[in-house]
Protein backbone atom coordinates (compact mmCIF):
# COMPACT_ATOMS: atom_id res chain seq x y z
CA UNK A 1 0.00 0.00 0.00
CA UNK A 2 2.96 2.40 1.16
CA UNK A 3 4.36 1.64 -2.68
CA UNK A 4 1.04 2.40 -4.29
CA UNK A 5 0.89 5.52 -2.51
CA UNK A 6 4.69 6.88 -3.21
CA UNK A 7 3.95 5.93 -7.18
CA UNK A 8 0.50 6.91 -7.31
CA UNK A 9 1.08 10.84 -6.08
CA UNK A 10 4.41 11.07 -7.51
CA UNK A 11 2.86 10.20 -11.02
CA UNK A 12 0.28 12.70 -10.14
CA UNK A 13 2.15 15.43 -9.00
CA UNK A 14 4.37 14.75 -12.23
CA UNK A 15 1.05 14.72 -14.58
CA UNK A 16 -0.15 18.36 -12.85
CA UNK A 17 3.24 19.63 -14.46
CA UNK A 18 4.65 20.44 -10.74
CA UNK A 19 8.85 20.35 -10.84
CA UNK A 20 10.03 17.30 -10.47
CA UNK A 21 12.23 18.09 -7.31
CA UNK A 22 8.99 19.32 -5.22
CA UNK A 23 7.02 15.67 -6.73
CA UNK A 24 9.47 13.77 -5.21
CA UNK A 25 9.73 15.53 -1.88
CA UNK A 26 6.23 15.43 -1.91
CA UNK A 27 5.76 11.99 -2.53
CA UNK A 28 8.13 11.15 -0.29
CA UNK A 29 7.13 12.98 2.84
CA UNK A 30 3.48 12.20 2.21
CA UNK A 31 4.33 8.26 2.19
CA UNK A 32 6.38 8.62 4.93
CA UNK A 33 3.74 10.73 7.41
CA UNK A 34 1.12 7.94 6.21
CA UNK A 35 2.77 5.13 6.92
CA UNK A 36 5.83 5.73 9.00
CA UNK A 37 6.20 6.69 12.59
CA UNK A 38 9.35 9.47 11.55
CA UNK A 39 8.43 12.78 12.50
CA UNK A 40 8.76 15.69 9.92
CA UNK A 41 12.33 16.49 12.09
CA UNK A 42 13.21 13.28 11.09
CA UNK A 43 12.37 14.28 7.90
CA UNK A 44 14.49 17.41 7.62
CA UNK A 45 17.03 15.84 9.17
CA UNK A 46 17.30 12.78 6.25
CA UNK A 47 16.99 15.68 3.40
CA UNK A 48 20.08 17.73 5.18
CA UNK A 49 22.09 14.38 5.22
CA UNK A 50 20.89 13.34 1.82
CA UNK A 51 23.75 16.18 0.25
CA UNK A 52 26.08 16.22 3.49
CA UNK A 53 27.04 12.98 4.17
CA UNK A 54 28.04 12.23 -0.21
CA UNK A 55 31.90 14.16 -0.39
CA UNK A 56 31.50 13.44 -4.22
CA UNK A 57 28.60 15.57 -4.00
CA UNK A 58 30.61 18.44 -3.22
CA UNK A 59 32.45 18.50 -6.54
CA UNK A 60 28.99 19.68 -8.46
CA UNK A 61 28.66 23.28 -7.30
CA UNK A 62 32.93 23.50 -7.83
CA UNK A 63 32.10 22.18 -11.50
CA UNK A 64 29.36 23.92 -12.03
CA UNK A 65 30.90 27.35 -11.08
CA UNK A 66 34.14 26.32 -13.28
CA UNK A 67 31.26 26.32 -16.10
CA UNK A 68 30.06 29.16 -15.69
CA UNK A 69 33.06 31.12 -15.59
CA UNK A 70 33.89 29.65 -19.06
CA UNK A 71 30.86 29.70 -20.51
CA UNK A 72 30.95 32.90 -19.78
CA UNK A 73 34.27 33.88 -21.13
CA UNK A 74 35.00 33.60 -24.58
CA UNK A 75 37.48 30.16 -23.98
CA UNK A 76 34.13 28.77 -26.55
CA UNK A 77 34.96 30.63 -29.46
CA UNK A 78 38.90 30.36 -28.70
CA UNK A 79 38.23 26.21 -28.96
CA UNK A 80 36.19 26.50 -31.70
CA UNK A 81 38.75 28.92 -33.35
CA UNK A 82 41.22 25.88 -32.65
CA UNK A 83 39.09 22.76 -34.05
CA UNK A 84 38.38 24.65 -37.39
CA UNK A 85 41.88 25.53 -37.48
CA UNK A 86 43.08 21.20 -36.98
CA UNK A 87 39.94 19.88 -38.96
CA UNK A 88 38.04 22.65 -40.92
CA UNK A 89 39.94 21.58 -44.11
CA UNK A 90 38.26 18.13 -44.72
CA UNK A 91 35.26 17.50 -46.58
CA UNK A 92 32.00 19.09 -43.77
CA UNK A 93 35.30 19.96 -41.81
CA UNK A 94 32.99 23.03 -40.31
CA UNK A 95 30.40 20.16 -38.94
CA UNK A 96 33.71 18.49 -37.89
CA UNK A 97 34.93 21.35 -35.89
CA UNK A 98 31.82 21.97 -34.33
CA UNK A 99 31.48 18.11 -32.99
CA UNK A 100 35.23 18.80 -31.97
CA UNK A 101 34.85 22.57 -30.17
CA UNK A 102 31.64 20.34 -27.74
CA UNK A 103 34.39 17.46 -27.37
CA UNK A 104 36.87 19.85 -25.28
CA UNK A 105 34.41 22.50 -24.37
CA UNK A 106 32.68 19.38 -22.53
CA UNK A 107 35.50 18.57 -21.14
CA UNK A 108 35.68 21.52 -19.50
CA UNK A 109 32.57 22.25 -18.35
CA UNK A 110 30.50 18.88 -17.53
CA UNK A 111 27.29 19.97 -18.66
CA UNK A 112 25.02 19.02 -21.59
CA UNK A 113 22.43 21.93 -21.86
CA UNK A 114 25.91 24.35 -21.07
CA UNK A 115 28.06 22.52 -24.03
CA UNK A 116 25.18 23.22 -26.41
CA UNK A 117 24.12 26.90 -25.71
CA UNK A 118 28.25 28.12 -25.62
CA UNK A 119 29.25 26.84 -28.87
CA UNK A 120 25.82 26.13 -30.61
CA UNK A 121 25.12 30.09 -30.24
CA UNK A 122 28.57 30.82 -31.91
CA UNK A 123 28.72 27.85 -34.90
CA UNK A 124 25.04 27.20 -36.38
CA UNK A 125 24.67 30.57 -37.80
CA UNK A 126 28.01 30.37 -39.00
CA UNK A 127 28.00 26.80 -40.66
CA UNK A 128 24.26 28.66 -42.30
CA UNK A 129 26.67 31.06 -43.55
CA UNK A 130 28.87 28.66 -45.12
CA UNK A 131 26.58 26.72 -47.08
CA UNK A 132 25.17 24.00 -44.33
CA UNK A 133 21.42 23.06 -44.05
CA UNK A 134 20.31 24.83 -40.74
CA UNK A 135 18.49 21.14 -39.62
CA UNK A 136 21.79 20.06 -39.96
CA UNK A 137 23.77 22.52 -38.04
CA UNK A 138 21.51 22.27 -35.34
CA UNK A 139 21.01 18.47 -35.34
CA UNK A 140 24.54 18.06 -34.99
CA UNK A 141 24.88 21.00 -32.42
CA UNK A 142 22.38 19.35 -30.42
CA UNK A 143 23.43 15.41 -30.47
CA UNK A 144 27.33 17.16 -29.79
CA UNK A 145 25.86 18.48 -26.71
CA UNK A 146 25.11 15.61 -24.69
CA UNK A 147 29.00 15.02 -24.94
CA UNK A 148 28.94 17.40 -21.68
CA UNK A 149 27.50 14.62 -19.54
CA UNK A 150 29.80 11.34 -21.09
CA UNK A 151 33.08 13.01 -21.27
CA UNK A 152 34.54 13.82 -18.03
CA UNK A 153 33.95 15.78 -15.64
CA UNK A 154 30.39 14.88 -15.79
CA UNK A 155 27.97 15.98 -13.09
CA UNK A 156 25.61 13.34 -13.88
CA UNK A 157 28.70 10.65 -13.29
CA UNK A 158 28.85 12.12 -9.91
CA UNK A 159 25.45 11.78 -9.27
CA UNK A 160 25.75 7.99 -10.48
CA UNK A 161 28.60 7.70 -8.07
CA UNK A 162 27.01 8.73 -5.32
CA UNK A 163 23.89 6.84 -5.11
CA UNK A 164 25.77 3.60 -5.61
CA UNK A 165 28.52 4.15 -3.45
CA UNK A 166 31.20 3.20 -6.11
CA UNK A 167 34.40 5.28 -7.36
CA UNK A 168 34.00 8.69 -9.41
CA UNK A 169 37.31 8.65 -10.20
CA UNK A 170 36.92 5.35 -12.17
CA UNK A 171 33.68 6.54 -13.48
CA UNK A 172 35.93 9.21 -15.16
CA UNK A 173 38.05 7.14 -16.66
CA UNK A 174 35.55 4.76 -17.86
CA UNK A 175 34.05 7.65 -19.98
CA UNK A 176 37.02 8.85 -21.67
CA UNK A 177 36.73 6.37 -24.20
CA UNK A 178 33.52 6.22 -24.77
CA UNK A 179 33.08 9.82 -25.16
CA UNK A 180 36.43 9.73 -27.92
CA UNK A 181 34.31 7.02 -29.61
CA UNK A 182 31.35 8.84 -30.07
CA UNK A 183 32.64 12.12 -31.14
CA UNK A 184 34.65 9.88 -33.48
CA UNK A 185 31.61 8.16 -34.81
CA UNK A 186 29.50 11.49 -35.46
CA UNK A 187 32.78 12.85 -37.50
CA UNK A 188 32.51 9.91 -39.86
CA UNK A 189 28.65 10.18 -40.58
CA UNK A 190 29.52 14.07 -40.93
CA UNK A 191 31.88 12.60 -43.70
CA UNK A 192 30.12 11.16 -45.01
CA UNK A 193 27.04 13.22 -45.55
CA UNK A 194 29.23 15.83 -46.40
CA UNK A 195 30.70 13.58 -49.62
CA UNK A 196 27.24 12.89 -50.51
CA UNK A 197 25.63 16.59 -50.37
CA UNK A 198 29.23 18.20 -51.94
CA UNK A 199 29.19 20.27 -47.97
CA UNK A 200 32.12 23.02 -48.37
CA UNK A 201 35.21 23.00 -46.22
CA UNK A 202 37.15 25.64 -45.05
CA UNK A 203 41.07 26.33 -46.85
CA UNK A 204 43.91 24.89 -44.30
CA UNK A 205 45.11 27.72 -42.71
CA UNK A 206 48.92 26.66 -41.72
CA UNK A 207 50.83 24.69 -39.00
CA UNK A 208 52.18 28.28 -38.01
CA UNK A 209 47.94 29.56 -37.64
CA UNK A 210 46.84 25.85 -36.07
CA UNK A 211 50.10 26.49 -34.04
CA UNK A 212 48.96 29.85 -32.88
CA UNK A 213 45.00 29.08 -32.25
CA UNK A 214 46.27 25.99 -30.30
CA UNK A 215 48.42 28.27 -27.89
CA UNK A 216 45.54 31.09 -27.48
CA UNK A 217 42.83 28.11 -26.74
CA UNK A 218 45.80 26.48 -24.35
CA UNK A 219 44.30 28.62 -21.31
CA UNK A 220 40.96 26.33 -21.69
CA UNK A 221 41.92 23.05 -22.57
CA UNK A 222 44.69 22.69 -19.68
CA UNK A 223 41.53 22.79 -17.73
CA UNK A 224 41.23 19.60 -19.02
CA UNK A 225 45.13 18.53 -18.38
CA UNK A 226 44.68 20.02 -14.39
CA UNK A 227 41.08 18.16 -13.69
CA UNK A 228 41.67 14.11 -15.19
CA UNK A 229 45.58 14.52 -14.88
CA UNK A 230 44.86 15.34 -11.00
CA UNK A 231 42.34 12.26 -10.64
CA UNK A 232 43.83 9.64 -13.02
CA UNK A 233 47.15 10.53 -11.49
CA UNK A 234 45.55 9.64 -8.41
CA UNK A 235 46.72 13.20 -7.39
CA UNK A 236 43.29 14.68 -6.34
CA UNK A 237 40.04 13.17 -5.56
CA UNK A 238 37.18 14.62 -8.02
CA UNK A 239 35.82 17.00 -5.37
CA UNK A 240 39.35 18.67 -4.83
CA UNK A 241 39.62 18.51 -8.55
CA UNK A 242 36.89 20.26 -9.00
CA UNK A 243 37.58 22.73 -6.42
CA UNK A 244 41.06 23.42 -8.38
CA UNK A 245 38.94 24.10 -11.86
CA UNK A 246 36.90 26.98 -10.06
CA UNK A 247 39.67 28.53 -9.01
CA UNK A 248 42.17 28.07 -12.03
CA UNK A 249 38.58 28.73 -14.32
CA UNK A 250 38.30 32.51 -12.45
CA UNK A 251 41.96 33.19 -13.22
CA UNK A 252 41.43 32.37 -16.39
CA UNK A 253 38.33 33.99 -17.13
CA UNK A 254 39.61 37.39 -15.17
CA UNK A 255 43.28 37.13 -15.79
CA UNK A 256 44.39 34.89 -18.43
CA UNK A 257 42.12 36.10 -21.05
CA UNK A 258 40.70 38.54 -19.97
CA UNK A 259 36.50 38.49 -20.72
CA UNK A 260 35.43 39.78 -17.36
CA UNK A 261 36.49 41.70 -14.18
CA UNK A 262 38.72 45.06 -13.39
CA UNK A 263 40.93 44.90 -16.39
CA UNK A 264 39.03 43.02 -19.07
CA UNK A 265 39.61 44.17 -21.96
CA UNK A 266 43.59 45.22 -21.31
CA UNK A 267 45.90 43.55 -23.34
CA UNK A 268 49.05 41.81 -22.05
CA UNK A 269 51.21 43.75 -24.11
CA UNK A 270 50.41 47.28 -25.75
CA UNK A 271 51.78 48.18 -29.16
CA UNK A 272 55.71 49.36 -28.66
CA UNK A 273 55.62 48.65 -24.90
CA UNK A 274 58.96 47.10 -24.17
CA UNK A 275 58.55 43.51 -22.97
CA UNK A 276 60.16 44.90 -18.91
CA UNK A 277 57.43 47.50 -18.72
CA UNK A 278 54.86 44.98 -20.07
CA UNK A 279 55.68 42.34 -17.20
CA UNK A 280 55.76 45.44 -14.84
CA UNK A 281 52.16 46.74 -15.76
CA UNK A 282 50.92 43.23 -16.00
CA UNK A 283 51.90 42.40 -12.15
CA UNK A 284 50.71 45.06 -11.07
CA UNK A 285 47.24 44.93 -12.90
CA UNK A 286 47.16 41.50 -11.53
CA UNK A 287 47.46 42.12 -8.13
CA UNK A 288 45.10 44.76 -8.40
CA UNK A 289 42.43 42.93 -10.41
CA UNK A 290 41.95 39.58 -8.29
CA UNK A 291 41.10 41.41 -4.77
CA UNK A 292 39.00 43.72 -6.87
CA UNK A 293 37.04 41.03 -8.60
CA UNK A 294 34.90 40.51 -5.55
CA UNK A 295 33.37 43.89 -6.20
CA UNK A 296 33.22 43.57 -10.06
CA UNK A 297 29.65 43.09 -11.03
CA UNK A 298 29.94 40.89 -13.85
CA UNK A 299 31.93 38.13 -12.04
CA UNK A 300 29.36 38.43 -9.03
CA UNK A 301 26.96 37.98 -11.60
CA UNK A 302 28.61 34.76 -12.84
CA UNK A 303 29.02 33.46 -9.41
CA UNK A 304 25.52 34.46 -8.48
CA UNK A 305 24.08 32.46 -11.57
CA UNK A 306 26.33 29.36 -11.16
CA UNK A 307 25.07 29.34 -6.94
CA UNK A 308 21.42 29.46 -8.71
CA UNK A 309 21.77 26.08 -10.40
CA UNK A 310 23.72 24.60 -7.87
CA UNK A 311 21.12 25.27 -5.59
CA UNK A 312 18.11 24.03 -8.37
CA UNK A 313 20.80 20.70 -8.39
CA UNK A 314 21.48 20.20 -4.92
CA UNK A 315 17.61 20.41 -4.38
CA UNK A 316 16.60 17.97 -6.81
CA UNK A 317 19.04 15.07 -5.30
CA UNK A 318 18.38 16.21 -1.81
CA UNK A 319 14.48 15.38 -2.68
CA UNK A 320 15.43 12.63 -4.83
CA UNK A 321 17.57 10.52 -2.23
CA UNK A 322 14.74 11.15 0.09
CA UNK A 323 11.98 9.13 -2.27
CA UNK A 324 15.38 6.70 -2.58
CA UNK A 325 15.34 6.69 1.19
CA UNK A 326 11.55 5.28 1.18
CA UNK A 327 12.06 3.00 -1.67
CA UNK A 328 14.95 1.07 0.69
CA UNK A 329 12.42 1.32 3.18
CA UNK A 330 9.82 -0.68 1.95
CA UNK A 331 12.50 -3.00 0.41
CA UNK A 332 11.24 -1.90 -3.28
CA UNK A 333 14.65 -2.78 -4.81
CA UNK A 334 15.15 -5.81 -2.98
CA UNK A 335 12.05 -6.73 -3.98
CA UNK A 336 12.22 -5.74 -7.36
CA UNK A 337 15.91 -7.85 -7.91
CA UNK A 338 14.28 -10.84 -6.33
CA UNK A 339 11.85 -10.89 -9.06
CA UNK A 340 13.74 -10.30 -11.65
CA UNK A 341 15.76 -13.18 -10.36
CA UNK A 342 13.38 -15.24 -10.39
CA UNK A 343 12.60 -14.75 -13.89
CA UNK A 344 15.66 -16.12 -14.58
CA UNK A 345 16.70 -13.14 -16.89
CA UNK A 346 20.15 -13.60 -18.51
CA UNK A 347 22.75 -10.42 -17.80
CA UNK A 348 21.90 -9.43 -21.48
CA UNK A 349 18.25 -9.61 -21.01
CA UNK A 350 18.56 -7.55 -18.05
CA UNK A 351 20.51 -4.82 -19.99
CA UNK A 352 17.19 -5.15 -22.84
CA UNK A 353 15.43 -3.72 -19.87
CA UNK A 354 17.42 -2.01 -18.25
CA UNK A 355 17.31 0.62 -21.34
CA UNK A 356 13.94 0.27 -22.37
CA UNK A 357 13.34 1.42 -18.68
CA UNK A 358 15.96 4.36 -18.59
CA UNK A 359 15.17 5.70 -22.37
CA UNK A 360 11.20 5.27 -21.27
CA UNK A 361 12.47 7.63 -17.98
CA UNK A 362 14.32 9.90 -19.84
CA UNK A 363 11.38 11.16 -21.55
CA UNK A 364 9.54 12.19 -18.62
CA UNK A 365 12.23 12.96 -16.07
CA UNK A 366 15.30 15.09 -15.47
CA UNK A 367 18.29 13.00 -15.79
CA UNK A 368 19.52 13.44 -11.98
CA UNK A 369 16.28 12.51 -10.67
CA UNK A 370 16.26 9.20 -12.90
CA UNK A 371 19.83 8.51 -11.52
CA UNK A 372 18.79 8.61 -7.64
CA UNK A 373 15.85 6.74 -8.44
CA UNK A 374 16.71 3.87 -10.70
CA UNK A 375 19.97 3.38 -9.61
CA UNK A 376 19.54 1.84 -6.43
CA UNK A 377 16.88 -0.77 -7.63
CA UNK A 378 18.99 -1.53 -10.76
CA UNK A 379 22.43 -1.45 -8.84
CA UNK A 380 22.07 -4.63 -6.92
CA UNK A 381 20.35 -6.74 -9.42
CA UNK A 382 23.36 -5.97 -11.72
CA UNK A 383 26.16 -6.40 -9.26
CA UNK A 384 24.07 -10.44 -8.73
CA UNK A 385 24.29 -11.24 -12.31
CA UNK A 386 27.87 -10.43 -12.52
CA UNK A 387 27.55 -6.46 -14.47
CA UNK A 388 30.18 -4.68 -13.44
CA UNK A 389 28.71 -1.58 -11.83
CA UNK A 390 31.07 0.93 -13.73
CA UNK A 391 29.65 -0.72 -16.91
CA UNK A 392 26.12 -0.12 -15.59
CA UNK A 393 26.99 3.54 -14.66
CA UNK A 394 27.90 4.36 -18.25
CA UNK A 395 25.12 2.72 -19.85
CA UNK A 396 22.68 4.89 -17.87
CA UNK A 397 24.86 7.69 -18.57
CA UNK A 398 24.73 6.95 -22.26
CA UNK A 399 20.91 6.77 -21.65
CA UNK A 400 20.60 10.36 -20.07
CA UNK A 401 22.18 11.71 -23.24
CA UNK A 402 19.25 10.19 -25.53
CA UNK A 403 17.16 11.39 -22.67
CA UNK A 404 18.68 14.83 -23.59
CA UNK A 405 17.15 14.88 -26.56
CA UNK A 406 13.43 13.64 -26.07
CA UNK A 407 10.82 15.43 -25.82
CA UNK A 408 9.40 17.23 -23.52
CA UNK A 409 11.92 16.92 -20.78
CA UNK A 410 14.77 17.42 -23.57
CA UNK A 411 16.81 19.95 -22.45
CA UNK A 412 19.14 20.24 -25.27
CA UNK A 413 15.95 20.79 -27.57
CA UNK A 414 14.98 23.81 -25.79
CA UNK A 415 18.72 25.34 -25.67
CA UNK A 416 18.77 24.36 -29.62
CA UNK A 417 15.20 26.03 -29.97
CA UNK A 418 16.38 29.28 -28.43
CA UNK A 419 19.26 29.67 -30.38
CA UNK A 420 17.78 28.79 -33.52
CA UNK A 421 14.41 30.20 -33.11
CA UNK A 422 12.68 27.87 -34.37
CA UNK A 423 9.83 25.89 -32.88
CA UNK A 424 10.19 22.29 -31.06
CA UNK A 425 8.92 20.10 -33.76
CA UNK A 426 11.55 21.61 -35.88
CA UNK A 427 14.50 20.76 -33.80
CA UNK A 428 13.33 17.27 -32.71
CA UNK A 429 13.41 16.92 -36.32
CA UNK A 430 17.04 17.93 -36.82
CA UNK A 431 17.87 15.48 -33.88
CA UNK A 432 16.08 12.47 -35.15
CA UNK A 433 18.89 11.33 -37.87
CA UNK A 434 21.69 11.89 -35.15
CA UNK A 435 19.47 10.18 -32.15
CA UNK A 436 19.30 7.06 -34.15
CA UNK A 437 22.99 7.25 -34.31
CA UNK A 438 23.16 7.62 -30.33
CA UNK A 439 20.86 4.62 -30.10
CA UNK A 440 23.62 2.44 -32.35
CA UNK A 441 26.56 3.49 -29.94
CA UNK A 442 24.24 2.52 -26.78
CA UNK A 443 24.15 -0.54 -27.84
CA UNK A 444 27.80 -0.77 -28.59
CA UNK A 445 28.24 0.03 -25.40
CA UNK A 446 25.98 -2.30 -23.72
CA UNK A 447 27.09 -5.12 -24.87
CA UNK A 448 31.00 -4.28 -25.54
CA UNK A 449 31.74 -3.94 -21.62
CA UNK A 450 35.45 -3.42 -22.20
CA UNK A 451 34.85 0.07 -24.29
CA UNK A 452 33.80 1.61 -20.66
CA UNK A 453 36.13 -0.55 -18.43
CA UNK A 454 39.58 -0.96 -20.77
CA UNK A 455 41.05 2.34 -19.33
CA UNK A 456 40.09 1.95 -15.45
CA UNK A 457 41.54 -1.51 -15.61
CA UNK A 458 44.32 -0.62 -17.45
CA UNK A 459 45.44 2.18 -14.54
CA UNK A 460 44.58 -0.13 -12.22
CA UNK A 461 47.22 -2.57 -13.36
CA UNK A 462 49.95 0.57 -13.75
CA UNK A 463 48.91 1.32 -10.29
CA UNK A 464 50.17 -2.65 -9.29
CA UNK A 465 45.79 -3.20 -7.79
Amino acid sequence: MATATLFIILFLCMFMGMPIAIALGLSSVSTILIFSNDSLASIALKLFEATSEHYTLLAIPFFILSSAFLSTGGVAKRLIDFAIDSVGHIKGGLAMASIMACMLFAAVSGSSPATVAAIGTIVIAGMVRAGYPESLAAGVITTSGTLGILIPPSIVMLVYAAATEVSASRMFMAGFIPGLMMGFLLMVVIYIVARIKGLPSQPFPGFAQLAKSGAIAMGGLMLIVIVLGSIYGGIASPTEAASAAAVYAFLVAVVGYRDMGPIKGVPWRKEGEGIGAATGRNIAQIAYAIPKSIFDKEVNKVVLDAAKVSMMLLFIIANAMLFAHVLTTERIPHSVAETILEWGLPAWGFLIVVNILLLIAGNFMEPTAILLIMAPILFPIAVQLGIDPIHLGIIMVVNMEIGMLTPPVGLNLFVTAGITGNNMLWVIKAVLPWMLLLLFFLLLITYIPQISLFLPEYIDHLKGY
